[in-house]
């Protein structure tokens, strides 16, 4: 039950929150002066309604009019009314309350208030206090949720507290022992009473305690909304609607004795094999189904889970019904994947896998309580416990995005936790913190806790702070629903009222099914070092199987040899499962595949590198297109030079970094295709470059997006700041770019530093996706980077870190090979295929126009990390022709020198390897320097995977240089320890003598700590060092 206000016998505003709220609908009121004073929540919102009627009282809406008529204003902290006021004395006029006191008792008690107001003059209402005071102290019996019995083992209180709160006894209200016959109406909050309109007190605490205090515990008064309230108190309170049909509870047996005998079987078979198995929460099971039965009578068809390692197996066989075979082969370890080529060698496999309890699925099957198919997806999860909570619900929104599913009516996410995690990881809050933003909000998520009041081996009062796991859920008012595990009869009517929440309200709700682990943290594991009163009790406690099918045989409601010959045909479906799975059949990579692109994976090559230039009319029309604004818009006078800029630089046939990019995402956008760009403050672009949505001066809200009006049959364009948050918003986009390869999915970061905080997302989810779960993924992330002396927090995207997960042996020439690709003649169409991500430094808006496009281009998907620039967006030489993204024009992986060295090739006494802004800086030097002739620049665009191929051929082109490699970060970080034992493998494979000098070459700043100097000065002279040594022979 709700926490119980301490305060309610003295009446005050919060208190007052509780009550129906007097709403007089006002035609063209404002939103904020109109609304009713039984919704306030602060006192600054009162302190503002008394402020504006005190200047007009017709400002305001009338029950504040008439609250503030009578009754003397006092502003915080006195705001509690002491006795209630005229507004609330009104109520109980309107419910009957006053007429139901003796006229005796009403003289002894009447207080007679009069009270002046500016402009309404005196007014005396008759108050019985006494009996008022016993009414509100009455009502706050119906909210307390700590004495509710939760833990099935009878040890630990669910909100950590061993003490009863003061608010429960009737002493704190003032009441007594005598009371308890005393009649009471019951106000129209509660539906207790059925269709009684008075209880004693004595029945009104009993009826409250058989719905608040046993094996339900409900957290929701802090829902600022009556109707919702309302909802859930009719659902708790009226008994009618938990009463369970024998169909249901039939149904919910042989769930039961799924997940149970399904984890006795996985025992009995792999004593020693770690599995994360569900006992002691078994009841999770029927309560998945019981949710998925429900929104699926509602009209969902696809559900898409994340989850934890706990109880995966149990989830994927018993909810999501993947074929038992499936499971059980991943426990045979002589097994390997069938769908692997027999002339693969044993060295290379389709990926390097996962653990068994880390693996998802996607499957459609029939629901046979709605009769409709239903799509399971579950996605695939690392150990990093609440990491794909944001992976989900990205997922979830392209489903609803490409379905045209605006309210979330067909895809709805379900998530399940532990509660350590749910309490203690920060993406959880995150998070939710996503769920109402309008580009990211999903509708409605229904979480589910796996309560076992235990995390790992740590104690929950020695891992969260607050009374309860759920309480982060509290910040988006999503109500919880705390039930004790071991009833499955209030688990299911939870479950129940959780979907129906969500498919009405289309808002995230918590059920926490406070259980408890009959294992240690996994089977292997002695949970008694740590643990011993609780592994004691647990032990002795009877599974809930048991009780519940022993209680359901003694009140006649199942036959015991109905429940015997379920049991039976179970156990059988297990053996001929247990049969079938040695055969290799079975063992298929893509059998957990979570995000299965139908129709992607097309032909079998050979591939061509892909042409992404297109015509240059299409480019004038992006361009002119990309900066029209409705008639009458108010542009803001600074836009209106940028957009004149480049419809300058249209004229002159070239672009700038912004405007390449324009021309990059409308050339998708005309090809049909979905574009989403989010990040913190990507609208507009860090570095005031992008401006792809513009607001209206003159009008507050009105903003227009020019790349939606493109062309009638364009795809459509998203680009949404996002929260201050890299790890779930990156999550997000992630779990967006799996639903489908034909949209171009990209994640800006505010600067590249900032990226390091959603390296989880990165680690376990970007960079070895397909490598554990076959599963592509064309995400990509733009991330600033560049030194420009802004400080160590403002420089580095910390490139090196990207290109040391590169799966690319340095210490071999890439070739094709036939027995690991046969459907690919092109070195670098192979190069991109077999690398696990792209990671490019680019120096051109034509360049980076082309990578763009390449990402759909290709035939398959690869994760694609970026430096973008930042000083680059506005230096005058970082822009291209037209010439460079017409038809026929493609990506280059490599700038060659073109300037005058390259003329003279054989006296070039110096060749310089670099990528990214530095270049700029090079150039510049080198000519100050007339160093024209003698050093060669060469650009290397595409770090990975590495271009051997077209840096051979400057090697060879410049076989009498010094090879030098620059950079503008520290000599420990930077591109300079990925390049450098490539090109010493490059060199050596030509028998080049050069391979034993690159180690002596290079020029960059020395090894730090820090990323960069935060220091004006010692930025300049690390620079000029550095220029130094480049130039130096």
């Amino acid at each position: 039950m709700e926490r119980l206000v301490s305060s309610v016998s003295r009446p005050s505003i919060g208190s007052i929150r509780c009550l129906p709220q007097l709403m007089l609908n006002v035609r063209g009121a404002h939103k904020v002066h109109r609304e009713s004073f039984l919704n306030a929540s602060s006192s600054n919102y009162i302190d503002e309604m008394y402020e504006q009627w005190s200047k007009d009282p017709h400002s305001v809406h009338k029950s504040w009019d008439l609250y503030f008529r009578n009754q003397v204003y006092q502003r915080p902290p006195t705001l509690g009314v002491n006795p209630p006021s005229p507004a609330l004395t009104q109520y109980y006029q309107m419910t009957g309350f006053l007429q139901q006191q003796p006229a005796a008792a009403s003289q002894q008690q009447t207080q007679l208030q009069t009270i002046s107001s500016g402009t309404g003059g005196v007014q005396e209402l008759p108050l019985d206090m006494k009996a008022i005071q016993d009414h509100m102290a009455v009502q706050a019996l119906l909210y307390g949720h700590h004495e509710a019995k939760l833990d099935p083992l009878g040890i630990l209180e669910a909100d950590l507290s061993g003490e009863r709160p003061e608010g429960i006894s009737l002493s704190s209200h003032k009441l007594n022992e005598s009371d308890l016959d005393r009649k009471f109406i019951l106000p129209p909050i509660t539906f207790i009473g059925g269709q009684e309109k008075e209880l004693s007190l004595r029945e009104i605490i009993r009826r409250l305690e058989d719905v608040y205090c046993q094996t339900i515990g409900l957290e929701y008064m802090y829902i600022n909304s009556y109707e919702k309230c309302n909802w859930i108190r009719q659902r708790f309170e009226d008994p009618e609607q938990k009463k369970l049909g024998i169909k249901d509870i039939e149904r919910a047996v042989k769930r039961l004795i799924r997940a149970s005998k399904f984890e006795d079987y996985l025992k009995k078979k792999w004593s020693s094999e770690k599995r994360f198995g569900l006992e002691g929460c078994e009841v999770l099971i029927p309560a998945m189904k019981m949710v998925i039965d429900t929104a699926a009578g509602k009209g969902v068809d696809t559900i898409i889970m994340g989850m934890p390692h706990r109880g995966r197996l149990n989830v994927l066989a018993n909810v999501t019904r993947k074929p038992l075979e499936e499971l059980f082969c991943q426990f045979d370890p002589k097994l390997e994947p069938s769908d692997v080529s027999k002339k693969t060698p044993k060295s290379y496999i389709v990926g390097t896998g996962d653990v068994k309890y880390h693996l998802g699925t996607c499957i459609e099957r029939l629901n046979r309580a709605s009769n409709t198919m239903v799509k399971f997806a579950l996605v695939a999860n690392p150990s990093h416990l609440e990491a794909v909570d944001p992976v989900v619900q990205g997922k979830t929104r392209a489903e609803q995005f490409y379905r045209g599913d605006k309210a979330g009516d067909k895809a709805m996410s379900i998530l399940l936790h532990g509660d350590a995690a749910f309490a203690g990881q920060g993406v959880v809050y995150e998070t939710f913190h996503l769920s109402d933003l309008p580009a990211y909000t999903t509708h409605g998520t229904i979480h589910i806790i796996c309560n076992n009041q235990i995390g790992f081996t740590t104690d929950p009062r020695m891992a969260r702070s607050s009374p309860y796991c759920t309480d982060v859920a509290r910040v988006v008012n999503a109500p919880i629903f705390h039930v004790n595990a071991d009833d499955v009869a209030s688990v299911l009517h939870v479950a129940k009222v959780a979907a129906e929440w969500r498919c009405t309200f289309k808002k995230d709700v918590v059920i926490d099914l406070v259980c408890y682990r009959r294992q240690g943290h996994n089977e292997t594991d002695e949970p008694m070092f740590t643990q011993p009163f609780m592994y004691k009790k647990i032990h002795k406690q009877t599974p809930v199987l048991k009780k519940w099918v022993d209680q359901l045989i003694s009140e006649g409601t199942i036959k015991q040899d109905w429940y015997e010959a379920e049991e039976a045909k179970y156990q059988k479906i297990l053996d001929d499962a247990f049969a079938n799975s040695k055969s290799p059949a079975y063992a298929k990579d893509k059998n957990w595949l979570d995000s299965p692109w139908k129709g992607f994976f097309t032909g079998k090559g050979p591939f061509p590198y892909p042409k992404t230039g297109i015509s240059e009319e299409t480019l004038k029309t992006i361009g002119v297109k990309a900066h029209e604004l409705p008639e009458g818009f108010a542009l803001h006078r600074g836009l209106k030079r940028v957009f004149e800029n480049r419809a300058k630089m249209l004229q002159e046939r070239e672009v700038d970094w912004a405007l390449g990019e324009s021309m990059a995402i409308g050339s998708v956008l005309l090809d049909g295709h979905h574009v989403r760009i989010s990040g913190q403050d990507v609208e507009r672009g860090t570095f005031s470059h992008r401006h792809h949505v513009l607001h209206d001066q003159d009008k507050d809200l009105v903003f227009h997006v020019p790349m939606n009006y493109l062309s009638p049959t364009q795809g459509h364009y998203t680009i949404c700041n996002s929260s201050l948050s890299e790890f779930a918003c990156l999550g997000f986009e992630l779990g967006y770019s799996t639903t489908n390869p034909n949209s171009l999915v990209i994640w800006e970061a505010q600067f590249g530093d900032f990226a390091n905080t959603a390296q989880c997302i990165i680690d376990q989810f970007i960079s070895s996706g397909q490598a554990k779960w076959v599963r592509q993924s064309g995400i990509c992330l733009l991330l600033p980077h560049g030194y420009e002396g802004q400080g160590p927090e403002h420089s580095s995207a910390r490139l090196e870190r990207f290109l040391q997960m590169a799966d690319e042996d340095e210490d071999q020439v890439t070739e094709i090979k036939e027995t690991k690709h046969l459907h690919h003649n092109d070195l670098a169409m192979y190069q991109l295929d077999d690398v696990n991500w792209i990671i490019a430094h680019l120096t051109t808006p034509a360049n980076y126009f082309h990578i763009l496009r390449r990402q759909l281009a290709l035939p398959f998907r690869k994760p694609l990390i970026m430096m973008s620039p930042k000083s680059l967006l506005r230096l005058p030489e970082c822009r291209s022709s037209f010439d460079e993204m017409t038809t026929g024009t493609t990506f280059k992986r490599i700038y060659q020198e073109e300037g005058a060295a390259s003329q003279n090739a054989s006296d070039v006494k110096k060749i310089i390897f670099c990528s990214g802004k530095t270049y700029y800086d090079l150039y510049k030097e080198r000519a100050n320097n007339k160093l024209d002739t003698e050093i060669a620049i060469v650009r290397i665009e595409q770090l990975c995977p590495f271009p051997f191929d077209e840096i051979r051929k400057e090697l060879e082109k410049y076989n009498n240089a010094k090879v030098c490699f620059a950079q503008e970060e520290h000599k420990n970080m930077g591109p300079y320890t990925y390049c450098k034992p490539r090109l010493a493998c490059l060199l050596r494979s030509m028998n080049d003598a050069r391979a034993g000098e690159i180690n002596t070459c290079y020029a960059g700043r020395e090894a730090a700590a820090a990323t960069a100097t935060g220091i004006k000065s010692s930025h300049y002279l690390e620079q000029k060092t550095y220029m130094q040594q480049a130039m130096a022979f």
